[in-house]
């Protein structure tokens, strides 16, 4: 998870495609009010170009490691205010799936005051 965040944080496609497990999922929730996949990605090649337009090279945002529901996970904040969350489940040493929140209505929570 961390080499995950780490090529995040680098924008580095390469990299996450390696953090990830083969058969890697993600699934977006931008509720009809932010661009988001309507059904699940699938295989780490696709998830990989996903994370690195949502997560990577966001002017002036700090992506940071997280507990998202209990589990491990990240979250990207613009000046305290979040912009996404994800929760991380990982198999054996890799991601294996992505639940990622884009939704504003769904991230109030986690915004730094």
């Amino acid at each position: 998870m961390r080499r995950f965040a780490e090529a995040c944080r680098l924008g580095d496609i390469a990299a996450l495609g390696a953090a990830l497990d083969a058969d890697a999922i993600a699934v977006c929730d931008g509720g009809g009010l932010l661009p988001a996949a309507m059904s699940p990605i699938h295989g780490a090649e696709d998830v990989a170009q996903m994370a690195a337009v949502l997560l990577s090279g966001q002017p002036d945002a700090e992506l940071t490691i997280e507990a998202v529901n209990g589990r491990a996970g990240l979250a990207l904040r613009r000046s305290g205010q979040a912009i996404a969350v994800v929760g991380i489940k990982t198999a054996d040493a890799r991601v294996a799936v992505l639940w990622i929140v884009l939704n504003p209505a769904n991230l109030s929570g986690w915004h730094r005051r």
